[in-house]
C-alpha cells in the first residue's frame, strides 16, 4: 500500500511566506539607520560648532538642513513610491543616503556639510513611506499590520536609544565624522537584504511639480526666517521679506492642491477625522521631541560642561525605554483600541515636560536623566498606533501618500521646533530662561493634542 505524503508547499507558496518577513527585515535596517543617524548627531553639535567655528544659527541648519528637505519631500516621495514601486523607492533612497552620509563625513566646511545634509534629507524622504508602504502591502490583514508597524518602529526605537551614546563613543574616541561614516556598512546591508525581497507593484499616480516648489518655498522660507530672527532679531527686513515669502508660498500651495488633478495632498483627506487628528498629533509631539533634543544637547555640553560622551549617556534611559513602550503600544491597542495608548502617552509626554520646567544648572546629572524616562515612555507608547490607526483609514493604493503627508506634518513639526527652541536659547546668558519657555508652550500644545485624541475612533475597523 502506497502512503501518501503531506504535500509540500510550492516555491510559490514558500515565496510568498518569507516575503513579508523579508520586507520588515529590510524596512526594520533602513529605519534603524535613518533614526541612528539623527540621533547620534544631536550629541556632536557642539564639537562641529567648535571644528567649524559655527554660531548656533548654524548647528540649527544642519539639523534643518535635513529635516527641512525630509518634510517637504515626503509629500511627493509617498506618491513616487506607489508610482515606481515601494521597493524600488526605497532602494533608491537607502543608496543615496548611504553616498550622502559618506559626503558628510569628509565634509571640509559648515557649508558642505550643510549640502550634503541636504541630500541626506532628500533620500530620507524617500526611504520613510516606501517603507511604510512595503509593510501596508506585505501584512494585508489589520491586526497583522498594526503588529509589523510596531516591529517597524522598533527599529526607530532602536536606533534612537543607541544613538547618542553611540554618537557620543565615537565624536569622543574618533570624531564626529565617524557618526556619518558608520552610515555606510548598515546602508550596503539594507541593501543587500533588499535585493532578496519581492518587487513592489507600480501604479500610474501623476506627480505635483507645482505643490512640490511651493511647498519647499514656503517650509525653507519659514524655517529661515525663524532661525535668522533668533540670531538676528524677528525685525530685520530679511527676516519679514521670508515671513512674508512663507505665507504667499503657503497660499500658492493651498490654491495648487486645491485645483490640481493629482495633488500631492488631497485635501478631500482631511475631511476625515482619524487624518486631520492624526496629523496634528504628528506634528506637535515631533515638534516637542525633537526641540527637547536639540536644546538638551547643547544644555548638557555648553551649560553643564559635560563631556560629548556624558551628554549622550544623560538621554540613555530615556532612549531604552522606547523600544519596549513601542511593544507594549501594540498589545495595548489590540485590547482597548489604538484610542487609548495614542492618547495616554502623550499625556504622560506632556506631564514630562512640565516635570522639566524645574531643571537648571544646579540639578543633580541622574535626576535629569531619571525626569526624561518619561518622555521616552510617552514618545514610544503612541507612536505605532498612531500610524496604525491612520493607514487604516486610507484605502491601500493610498498608503504611499498617507505615510507621505503624516511623516511630512511630523518632520515639518520638527524643524520648526529647532528652528524656535534654538531661537529661545541663542542667548547663552537667558539659556534657561529660554528652555523654559519652550518647554512650557510645548507642553501645552501636548495637552490640547491629547484632548483631541479622544475624537478618534477606538478601534481598527
Amino acid at each position: 500500500m502506497t502512503t501518501l505524503e503531506p504535500a509540500r508547499p510550492s516555491q510559490d507558496a514558500r515565496k510568498r511566506t518569507a516575503a513579508p518577513k523579508l520586507i520588515l527585515a529590510t524596512t526594520f535596517m533602513g529605519i534603524f539607520l535613518l533614526n541612528l543617524n539623527t540621533m547620534a548627531m544631536n550629541v556632536a553639535l557642539p564639537g562641529i560648532g567648535r571644528t567649524f567655528g559655527g554660531s548656533t544659527a548654524g548647528l540649527q541648519w544642519i539639523v534643518d538642513a535635513y529635516t527641512l528637505m525630509f518634510a517637504a519631500l515626503l509629500l511627493s516621495a509617498g506618491t513616487l513610491s506607489d508610482r515606481i514601486g515601494a521597493s524600488r523607492a526605497f532602494g533608491a533612497g537607502v543608496a543615496v543616503f548611504t553616498v550622502a552620509s559618506a559626503a558628510c563625513g569628509l565634509a571640509p566646511g559648515l557649508g558642505e556639510l550643510i549640502a550634503a545634509r541636504l541630500i541626506q534629507g532628500s533620500a530620507a524622504a524617500i526611504m520613510l513611506p516606501s517603507s511604510l508602504a512595503l509593510v501596508r502591502q506585505a501584512f494585508p490583514d489589520a491586526a497583522e499590520r498594526a503588529r509589523a508597524i510596531a516591529l517597524w518602529t522598533v527599529g526607530g526605537a532602536v536606533a534612537v536609544a543607541a544613538g547618542p551614546v553611540a554618537g557620543g563613543v565615537l565624536a569622543s574616541t574618533l570624531s564626529w565624522r565617524a557618526i556619518f561614516v558608520v552610515n555606510l556598512p548598515v546602508g550596503i546591508a539594507t541593501l543587500a537584504v533588499l535585493t532578496r525581497a519581492e518587487r513592489s507593484p507600480r501604479r500610474a499616480t501623476p506627480l505635483d511639480p507645482y505643490g512640490q516648489l511651493t511647498a519647499i518655498v514656503a517650509l525653507a522660507a519659514l524655517t529661515f526666517a525663524v532661525i535668522d530672527g533668533g540670531e538676528n532679531g524677528f525685525g530685520e527686513p530679511l527676516v519679514l521679506g521670508c515671513l512674508g515669502l512663507a505665507a504667499v508660498a503657503t497660499a500658492a500651495f493651498i490654491m495648487i492642491e486645491a485645483r490640481t488633478a493629482a495633488p500631492l495632498v488631497p485635501l478631500d483627506l482631511f475631511r476625515s477625522r482619524t487624518v486631520t487628528v492624526s496629523v496634528a498629533i504628528g506634528f506637535v509631539v515631533n515638534a516637542a521631541f525633537y526641540g527637547l533634543v536639540f536644546v538638551l544637547s547643547l544644555f548638557f555640553q555648553d551649560v553643564l560642561n559635560l563631556s560629548v560622551m556624558a551628554a549622550g549617556l544623560m538621554f540613555l534611559p530615556m532612549m531604552a525605554v522606547i523600544a519596549g513602550a513601542n511593544l507594549a503600544s501594540a498589545r495595548a491597542a489590540a485590547r482597548f483600541g489604538p484610542r487609548m495608548p495614542i492618547a495616554t502617552g502623550q499625556a504622560i509626554f506632556a506631564l514630562a515636560m512640565f516635570g522639566l520646567l524645574w531643571i537648571d544648572e544646579g540639578t543633580s546629572r541622574p535626576v535629569i536623566a531619571a525626569m526624561l524616562i518619561p518622555v521616552g515612555l510617552g514618545l514610544g507608547f503612541f507612536v505605532p498606533s498612531l500610524t496604525a490607526i491612520l493607514l487604516n483609514d486610507i484605502a491601500a493604493d493610498r498608503a504611499g501618500m498617507a505615510a507621505g503627508i503624516l511623516n511630512s506634518f511630523r518632520q515639518t513639526g520638527g524643524a520648526l521646533a529647532v528652528a524656535v527652541f534654538g531661537a529661545l536659547v541663542a542667548d547663552r546668558g537667558e539659556f534657561i530662561v529660554g528652555l523654559r519657555v519652550g518647554l512650557c508652550v510645548a507642553a501645552v500644545m501636548l495637552i490640547a493634542t491629547t484632548a483631541a485624541a479622544l475624537m478618534l475612533p477606538r478601534g481598527l475597523s
